[in-house]
């Protein structure tokens, strides 16, 4: 047993938009789907024209071995205003047109549950392990 205490950092206090996004994919596509994912949707996201950083804190992708297929996307952003700025319609159609064209299976998506609170889920506070 170590004698070392453990390091973490807790911040308390925030209020900072998350998204969640649970889509459905072929299981045999999840790797793909995940990867085509990140290069087109979180880095064109993340390296937009026009923000002087990145419009988002965090973006975390999740599976559950429990439904194959599934897979879950939470990110937590800025502000809901850099949120939206990067919901302009030209710039998601772009996104998609070309997620579209670099995954062409099919994609169901099963939930969006920050819709179904009118943007009203925030990250309030945060509790991680420093390694």
């Amino acid at each position: 047993m170590s004698s070392a205490e453990p390091s973490f950092t807790y911040s308390t206090g925030e209020q900072l938009p998350v998204e969640v996004l649970v889509f459905r994919v072929a299981p045999e596509h999840v790797d793909e789907f995940i990867a085509v994912d990140h290069e087109v949707w979180t880095l064109g996201e993340a390296l937009l024209p026009g923000f002087d950083r990145i419009p988002f804190r965090s973006k975390e992708v999740w599976t559950d071995d429990s439904k194959p297929g599934e897979i879950t996307l939470t990110f937590v952003w800025e502000s809901l205003n850099d949120w939206k700025r990067v919901g302009e319609p030209s710039i998601q159609a772009s996104l998609q047109a070309e997620f579209d064209r670099r995954f062409p299976h099919n994609v169901e998506l099963v939930a969006a549950p920050h819709e179904d609170s009118n943007h009203g889920i925030h990250r309030v506070s945060r509790f991680e392990r420093v390694d």
